[in-house]
């Protein structure tokens, strides 16, 4: 089976996708913005061929690669995982009759007020939402719905862009740094807790499935420097009456929306109205994210994946032995990190849990709204989850990153 793959070099984990697809019997056909002759020879050695684009965003010069790559081979699939990647992606399969996600589901995917409105009219429980673009529309958005609501924009992903609006002062606010900005997705604002759910499709069926908790909310951990925010992966998704219900509304969520084959990723509220889906993406998620499910549960992740697409099938059953976490480590301002206290006590304490762990000592600092692996951060596994959740309490209390 040929697959061109988009982008094989960035970010950090994005080179396991060509190494599972190469292991699984695929010829790989990959297409990316980096030089060839920059990649290591161990991702080259998983490239069967490859071709450079200025931007892989750009549907023409995708395409040119495609049309390049159906000059001597057949090509069966054009897969991309990163968000920004999956609409032009799904634009070029259409345009070359290469099967695969459509741009329809594709757009659903990537288009929030347009996602929710189709998963509305299927039942799915979400919160009200419009696209708007003009102030005139938020604020009749406003006097409907009420305060809190968020503005975020359409095709973001994570809480990139997203603003929390609580009052008419905060609205004023908000529209000034928008701007000349064009249409934003507005939503109700739901309290609850927040988590996401993670699955790997072939045909329409579910097939591999993981569920995750934030502490706290992405928008709050984002926003706030001195929270060490973490997300842990549960080993319990069997157990209980929230994850029946949460994996009901997988199912619905992706029928409703048309996906098949494919990975996703798909963000949920337990709201005091019950459970509540917030939104999708036909990809899998960020962050190291598949690193956790593949050490929680003994399996290699992105050969299951590679195993969809080139196989339709998936053989790989999750152990479910260990949940499995992360926490991001936050510097105690911005500048050059030049001492993180408290690690050698930890390592002391939870050694044989550790996953792998990220101490950029001597490094200039990221934003802290860059997200969970921005800074520093730890990975680790046990076998009980609440016990995890409290070891990585500890660790946030105790390791703290110092910067000048």
């Amino acid at each position: 089976m040929n697959v061109v793959f988009v982008e094989p070099n960035f970010p950090r984990n994005q080179r396991e996708f060509p190494r599972a697809l190469k292991a699984v019997g695929a010829t790989v056909l990959a297409v990316g913005e980096t030089p060839w002759e920059w990649l290591d020879e161990e991702l080259q050695s998983w490239i069967d061929h490859y071709y450079q684009v200025g931007s892989v965003t750009d549907v023409d010069q995708l395409s040119a690669a495609v049309t390049h790559f159906q000059g001597f081979a057949w090509i069966d699939a054009l897969e991309a995982t990163i968000e920004s990647h999956t609409l032009p992606a799904a634009v070029v399969r259409e345009r070359h009759g290469i099967p695969g996600t459509s741009v329809h589901t594709t757009y659903l995917c990537r288009d929030k007020p347009a996602m929710k409105e189709a998963l509305r009219k299927a039942g799915v429980p979400t919160a009200a939402s419009i696209g708007a673009s003009n102030a005139e529309e938020i604020r009749a958005f406003v006097a409907e719905q009420g305060y809190p609501i968020i503005i975020k924009p359409r095709d973001g992903a994570g809480a990139a862009g997203t603003h929390k609006v609580s009052n008419d002062n905060e609205l004023d606010a908000v529209l000034d740094t928008l701007g000349h900005t064009g249409s934003v997705a507005v939503e109700e604002f739901i309290e609850g807790h927040e988590g996401f759910y993670d699955t790997i499709s072939v045909d329409g069926e579910i097939k591999l499935d993981f569920a995750s908790h934030y502490y706290p909310g992405v928008l709050e951990a984002m926003r706030t420097r001195w929270i060490s925010p973490q997300y842990i992966s549960t080993n319990r998704i069997g157990e209980g009456e929230l994850y029946g219900q949460l994996r009901e509304l997988g199912e619905r969520v992706n029928e409703a929306l048309g996906i098949r084959t494919s990975a996703t990723h798909m963000e949920y509220f337990v709201s005091p109205k019950g459970l509540r889906f917030s939104e999708i993406g036909a990809r899998p998620p960020g962050v190291g994210c598949w690193d956790l499910y593949a050490a929680g549960n003994d399996i290699d992740i992105f050969r299951a994946w590679a195993d969809a697409i080139v196989h339709h099938q998936v053989w790989h059953v999750p152990s479910r032995q260990f949940a499995s976490g992360i926490i991001a480590l936050r510097p105690d301002r911005d500048g050059t990190i030049t001492h993180i206290d408290g690690v050698e006590e930890v390592h002391r304490k939870y050694g044989p849990l550790f996953i792998d762990e990220h101490l950029p000592y001597g490094q200039g600092t990221q934003p802290i709204e860059a997200g969970y692996m921005a800074n520093a951060w730890m990975r680790l596994r046990h076998r009980d989850f609440d016990t995890l959740r409290d070891i990585l309490d500890d660790i946030g209390r105790t390791v703290q990153v110092r910067a000048s």
